[in-house]
């Protein structure tokens, strides 16, 4: 029978042969068997009942399957084996080890006697521990079985050598009940429920099983572990039941406790955690603690801490009851306090203040801060008082710190944005109020002055009145409404929408009332009246330009703000820094705003205002003190309580809360606190060189004014013999020494004593300077005297209650001055003597200066030519003499090279041999006058016999005389110095820069060279 004939068929690809590289492969090596290290990780993946099966094909994979740490790996699956514990045993006893295999199989060795070959094997068989075990699965019977089955785990020794008789063990055990459940599994007919009837002992043999499944790696072992976990599964619902209804029937100490216990047997409590922490009365009970609407004032929109408070209480009352359950329920070592404190917490306090605060930052921006920094203290208080067992002081605080954070960490950023800028906008403002005040009152003065003068200006000019009209038609007369007493019902008007403002304003502080003028009745008529008014009346507003009640107001705000930023310090960490951050720059701002724009601006205003007073311009010379100055010195008080109140504030809430560093000189808040101080310091230091000025005029003008003629030159007319002289304290140094006493009296109490030191020698220095210029405009005769000693002893007294010794010399010297004056013309000499005598005068005055004052005697001209005789020997002026030389240049040469004659360094007075190079540099002298002759002859007779001189002739005059001498030789000190260097140059130079009268030497150089 004939085949079927096939169609053809299309060509395929060719079919790929999965032979095809073995075949091409060919063998380089034979060996009988697979290598040791192949055959021992391929053991690593069977099962442990297979391993010992595969122990008993022979015995060197007995010896494989016998390695000790194959076992311990067994061991360490299911968590038996404590490596510390093995290491500490192998120390104390040493155990030889043996090599099982080799990693290349090996001929056997020949042995003489194979009977005792067997016999040696089968000892180290047993000795090795290599017996058989069963490993059926059989019932132990009794109950010590059962019980020891239960903790078999825990009974599992670390031993080297001996891991496989332990796994062994744990083997006949639990590989039963294993493959029972696997087997049949999991219901209520197991095994495992059979043999062990309480549910407490099931949980903690299926906890063994679930350990126990984790040796279990051979095929199926997936399957078979999700059996298991089925049978758990099973079992912990029906655990997690028991325990609800047992919490549900509140008996906690019975049923509850028992299953609680059961499921931390089961899997360490885990789920009966979870059950807890959702299904607590706290978590289902959270509506009843209170509400969000309940905790806000709806008429003022502020927070009712009071609330919040109860609301902490309620929610105290419901968790300490549930504290309670757990620690009457749950196992002593199962930690529930700290899981059940951090939910209750994210979810019950978290959610509510969340809200709370949400709703008032839309409403009440103040109410907001207050919200969020009271609660948290209040949280913080409750979290101190609550109760939570078994836990260390350092584990409570770190709890708290960190519920803390989980509730108030999503607010703290915008809460420190918002504390800051609701401070810094409530200083603007509150300062804004007050400078508003102050110009509205001043331009109110103003206009109010200037009323009547604009009138009567018109009224005279009549063409000025109409160019104004013309020009600038918008400018009409004041007026006559236009008077001191506004309309009452504007002022009605005015109040209502400063109170509407007032309340509207979330971040002003306090309104201050702006200070009250002295009611002026009438304005005056004249512009020069007027403009004095004007400027009595900024004088008098100087007390006014910053304000004690403003700056308390500040400060207590800043203070608030503060107390309620700091309470964030307490979290530590990040926003612990932060917070001291935010604390610090709300100081910042606080001498910012308090310190540059009220305080020391208000002192730039007053500078300015005691700057442009003029008290001889001024009427009034009733009041016994310069009113601008008073009122000044009444301003630095304020200004000194104002800082002494920044001190303490920068003590207290700053120092003392551990804000800043007192050490710590970079801090910015050190920083900003030192440069307030430093502007304050300025400012004052300013205003009271102008209240000196201010004070030294007003000094001028009594001397000027009160000083009569006849104090210091009694009318020659008079009688002596007839009148006695009046030789008291004159009118004038009374009441200049009462003005000034009374106006540093002003500063004691208010001024640091450095500052206070300063200025009392400052007003002494020119109290003295004042009284010098006024000596040397009076005439004094030998009766005034008298009574010129009389008011110097005066200002000495009151100088000595200043205390101070250093500006008590200089009155020491014009007691001392005022003696010059009581000399008698008929000691000419005498009086020469004094006004050379340096040290009579403390170094206050040279003897020119004294020469000055002893012109001012009455009868100076009669004996001025006898003193000046008796002083320069012969002639008021020095003089230098040369002769001699060929030309002038020589001449002031040789008396010039007798500087390397002179001992700067211990000046040794007038002497032969420098008394020209002295006379020539004498600081002192101010002018200076040279002439000079040629008297050579040609004529050789003459010069032979010596009557005649050879060459020039040179002489200079100096005023005010050098080469004066005194006990000390103290005025070659003072007036002879080193040149800066040598010859010309030295010259040019110290007459450029003022060295003395070194630069004479050049311009007596230039006349020589014409002269010549």
């Amino acid at each position: 029978m004939s085949k079927p004939k096939k169609g053809p068929v299309a060509a395929g690809p060719p079919r790929r042969d999965i032979l095809a590289s073995i075949k091409m492969a060919s063998m380089e090596i034979m060996l009988p068997v697979l290598p040791a290290e192949l055959m021992s990780q391929a053991l690593d993946y069977v099962d442990p009942v297979d391993l010992i099966s595969v122990a008993r094909t022979s015995k060197r994979m007995r010896d494989m399957v016998y390695d000790d740490s194959r076992w311990v790996v067994q061991l360490q699956r299911m968590g038996c084996w404590n490596e510390e514990e093995a290491r500490k045993h192998a120390e104390k006893q040493t155990v030889p080890r043996h090599t099982i295999y080799q990693s290349q199989w090996k001929q056997d060795i020949p042995v003489a006697n194979p009977t005792r070959r067997r016999s040696s094997a089968r000892k180290l068989s047993t000795a090795d521990g290599f017996d058989p075990i069963s490993v059926s699965s059989g019932e132990k019977t009794g109950s010590a079985a059962r019980e020891q089955g239960m903790d078999i785990l825990k009974q599992v020794k670390s031993i080297r050598g001996t891991a496989r008789q332990e796994y062994g063990k744990v083997h006949a055990v639990l590989a039963p009940l294993y493959n029972d459940i696997i087997k049949n599994g999991g219901s209520t007919n197991n095994l495992i429920f059979q043999r062990y009837t309480d549910p407490e002992n099931q949980a903690k043999m299926l906890a063994q099983l679930l350990k126990f499944a984790k040796t279990d790696i051979s095929r199926g072992s997936a399957e078979r572990e999700v059996c298991l976990e089925d049978a758990v599964q099973l079992f912990e619902t029906a655990a997690i039941g028991e325990l609800r209804s047992g919490y549900e029937a509140d008996n906690i100490d019975g049923h509850m406790r028992k299953y609680a216990h059961v499921l931390w047997n089961l899997n360490g409590g885990h789920s009966a955690i979870d059950f807890f922490l959702n299904h607590n009365k706290v978590e289902t009970g959270r509506s009843q603690f209170g509400s969000v609407i309940d905790c806000i004032d709806s008429a003022a929109g502020d927070v009712k801490l009071e609330h919040t408070q109860a609301f902490f209480t309620r929610f105290g009352v419901a968790y300490n009851e549930e504290i309670a359950t757990i620690d009457r329920a749950f196992p002593q070592s199962l930690d529930v306090f700290s899981p059940f404190l951090e939910k209750t917490c994210r979810d019950v306090l978290a959610p509510f203040f969340t809200n709370l605060f949400d709703e008032l930052h839309r409403t009440n921006l103040e109410g907001y801060l207050k919200a969020v920094s009271g609660t948290f203290a209040q949280c913080l208080k409750f979290m101190s008082d609550l109760r939570i067992p078994r836990k260390s002081e350092e584990e409570r605080q770190d709890s708290t710190t960190r519920i803390l954070e989980q509730i108030y960490e999503p607010h703290l950023d915008l809460y420190l944005a918002e504390e800051l800028d609701f401070f810094r906008k409530g200083c603007d403002a509150t300062v804004g109020d007050w400078d508003r005040q102050l110009s509205e009152q001043a331009a109110s003065t103003e206009s109010f002055l200037m009323s009547n003068v604009n009138r009567q200006a018109d009224k005279k000019d009549f063409l000025t009145s109409f160019r104004k009209v013309v020009m600038m038609p918008v400018m009409i007369l004041p007026l006559p409404s236009f008077s001191s007493k506004p309309q009452q019902g504007a002022e009605d008007e005015d109040a209502k929408n400063k109170n509407a403002a007032h309340n509207k304003s979330t971040a002003r502080f306090s309104t201050v009332a702006p200070p009250v003028p002295t009611p002026l009745t009438e304005a005056p008529t004249d512009e020069l009246a007027a403009k004095a008014a004007l400027m009595n009346t900024k004088l008098e507003g100087i007390k006014s330009l910053f304000s004690i009640e403003v700056a308390l107001g500040l400060v207590q705000a800043a203070k608030t703000s503060l107390e309620r930023a700091i309470q964030f310090l307490k979290l530590g960490g990040a926003w612990g820094k932060a917070t001291k951050q935010q604390c610090e720059s709300i100081f910042i701002s606080l001498l910012t705003i308090l310190g540059h724009r009220h305080v020391i601006t208000g002192f730039d205003k007053a500078v300015d205002h005691l700057s442009n007073y003029r008290p001889r311009e001024q009427g009034e010379r009733e009041k016994g003190g310069v009113e601008p100055l008073v009122t000044f010195l009444e301003l630095v008080n304020v200004g000194d309580l104002i800082l002494q109140m920044m001190d303490v504030f920068y003590e207290q809430e700053l120092i003392a809360a551990k804000l800043v560093d007192r050490s710590d000189f970079l801090d910015p808040a050190a920083k900003g606190k030192k440069r307030f101080e430093q502007m304050l310091d300025e400012r004052v230091a300013s205003g009271l060189n102008k209240g000196i000025d201010v004070l030294m005029e007003e000094v001028d003008y009594i001397l000027a004014t009160r000083q009569l003629t006849t104090d210091f030159h009694p009318d020659a007319g008079i009688d002596s013999t007839t009148q006695t002289p009046d030789i008291g304290v004159s009118a004038a140094a009374v009441a200049v020494v009462d003005v000034v006493s009374s106006h540093i009296s002003m500063l004691v109490g208010s001024t640091d004593k450095s500052t206070l030191d300063v200025f009392n020698q400052e007003v002494g220095l020119r109290l003295f300077g004042a009284i010098c210029k006024h000596l040397k405009r009076q005439r004094i005769s030998v009766d005034g005297s008298l009574k010129l000693i009389s008011d110097m002893n005066h200002y000495f007294k009151y100088v000595q209650t200043l205390k101070n010794n250093e500006l008590l010399l200089y009155f020491k010297a014009l007691r001392e001055l005022s003696q010059i004056y009581l000399v008698a013309p008929s000691d000419a000499k005498e009086l020469a003597t004094v006004i050379a005598d340096n040290d009579r005068f403390q170094g206050i005055f040279r003897a020119e200066e004294v020469y000055e004052f002893a012109e001012r005697r009455a009868d100076w001209f009669q004996i001025r030519r006898d003193v000046e005789r008796a002083m320069y020997g012969g002639g008021p002026n020095g003089e230098n003499l040369a002769e001699g030389f060929t030309n002038t240049t020589n001449a002031i040469a040789a008396w010039a090279r007798e500087s390397k004659d002179y001992d700067y360094s211990k000046p040794t007075g007038f002497s032969e041999s420098t008394g020209h190079f002295t006379q020539l540099v004498w600081k002192a002298t101010t002018q200076v006058g040279c002439a000079v002759a040629n008297c050579s002859k040609y004529d050789d007779s003459f010069r032979a016999n010596g009557k005649e001189a050879f060459g020039w002739f040179f002489v200079c005059e100096y005023w005010p005389p050098g080469n004066v001498v005194g006990d000390r030789d103290q005025y070659f000190e003072e007036n002879v110095d080193p040149a800066v260097s040598s010859g010309v140059a030295a010259a040019h130079a110290a007459f450029l820069y003022g060295r003395g009268m070194v630069g004479l030497w050049l311009v007596v150089l230039i006349m020589g060279i014409f002269l010549f």
